[in-house]
């Protein structure tokens, strides 16, 4: 699979548009700062490799 480049900004920017939801030019270095920083979790959990055999499981008990 090919790795594509994935403009936080630009995703900001549209979602807010999508969502039409309004994001005050004060916040939005921090929201594009947030969304960075999920991110960079989501590349590591989605880099964590599983079995085939795995299955969800129907109820979380931690």
């Amino acid at each position: 699979m090919e790795s594509q480049s994935f403009d936080v900004g630009e995703y900001v920017e549209q979602m807010s548009l999508l969502l039409d939801l309004e994001i005050k030019d004060e916040y939005r270095d921090g929201v594009v700062a947030n969304f960075e920083r999920i991110k960079a979790i989501a590349q590591l959990v989605n880099s964590f490799p599983l079995p085939e055999e795995i299955e969800a499981a129907p109820i979380f008990e931690p």
